[in-house]
């Protein structure tokens, strides 16, 4: 069937390729160049910028990268807290939604109301490390993993989505003798696949990203993720090229940093890019029916 467009339609329609157009662009077109970067000889890179001669390029950053011991050990740290983070995140979030949304549960609108209340007001910096030093978390993994693990807004998230799960399907199984936790674990969790994935994907994404709270509580080199590292690497050839003398070794200074610094991102950015592909259906999915209610 063809559809005949009014002028005021074309113009509208026009108007919204060219948006889409210029949004694209100033998506890809930082993404293509740290790529581009990433593969380029840093001294043509720092002299003449992008190159897309063969004979420019090198794989000298990434080799550079791959056989650093502090990065291949932040790399593995990066996955262990973002997978770990995400596991514990997505028990919170699944189990408090669900017992939220259940309208016969004692106290389920105070609970709701203290919940909401955090994602307001906190106690802050100083009162949160005091907390993670009393409890002994300090300079071990739990200090990543246990403060930040209950997010509201996730437990929010798989409250709306439970709220629209058929209550027939509850009501049939209970007719039936099974439990409340029967009902939870083989009715209700085998139909919330892409809230789980949605919330693990936010988790996992999130805690990759993350470098600030390994900077506070963690002192030990060998449990800072990738990301820490990374920023150590970079501050520090920032701040030693401030202070050496000798313009030879500045340079060459500037030319690692440049090196390591697109190469870098590249690296950190494959789990992600890698992920999102098998994530995409139950994100879309995820978002949509959660924002339902």
């Amino acid at each position: 069937m063809i559809i005949k467009h009014s002028r005021l339609d074309r113009f509208i329609l026009a108007v919204n390729y060219i948006l889409l157009c210029l949004a694209v662009l100033i998506i890809v077109l930082p993404l293509g160049y740290v790529v581009i970067a990433s593969f380029m000889n840093p001294t043509v890179l720092l002299n003449s910028g992008i190159s897309f001669h063969v004979s420019d390029w090198s794989l000298e950053g990434y080799k550079m990268i791959l056989t650093n011991p502090a990065m291949i050990r932040g790399f593995g740290n990066a996955v262990f807290y973002s997978i770990s983070f995400a596991l514990i995140t997505v028990t919170v979030s699944v189990c408090a939604g669900y017992a939220l949304s259940v309208k016969e549960m004692v106290g389920r609108k105070l609970f709701m109301t203290l919940f909401v209340i955090t994602m307001f007001f906190g106690g802050g910096l100083v009162p949160t490390y005091l907390l993670v030093k009393n409890l002994g978390m300090l300079n071990t993994v739990w200090a990543i993993l246990v403060p930040a693990a209950v997010n509201v807004w996730d437990i929010i998230l798989a409250r709306t989505f439970f709220q629209g799960v058929p209550k027939e399907l509850k009501e049939a199984a209970n007719v039936d003798g099974a439990s409340d936790m029967l009902i939870f674990f083989k009715i209700v969790l085998p139909l919330s696949k892409p809230i789980i994935f949605v919330i693990a994907l936010y988790a996992f994404v999130g805690q990759w990203n993350s470098y600030f709270d390994a900077m506070i509580y963690l002192d030990n080199p060998n449990l800072h993720p990738l990301q820490l590292v990374l920023r150590s690497i970079l501050i520090q050839n920032q701040a030693a090229s401030g202070m050496i003398g000798d313009q030879l070794a500045m340079a060459e200074l500037k030319r690692l940093s440049e090196m390591i610094k697109y190469s870098s991102i590249v690296i950190s950015s494959l789990p992600l890019l890698v992920m999102y592909p098998f994530f995409q259906k139950y994100f879309e999915k995820g978002v949509m029916v959660g924002s339902l209610k």
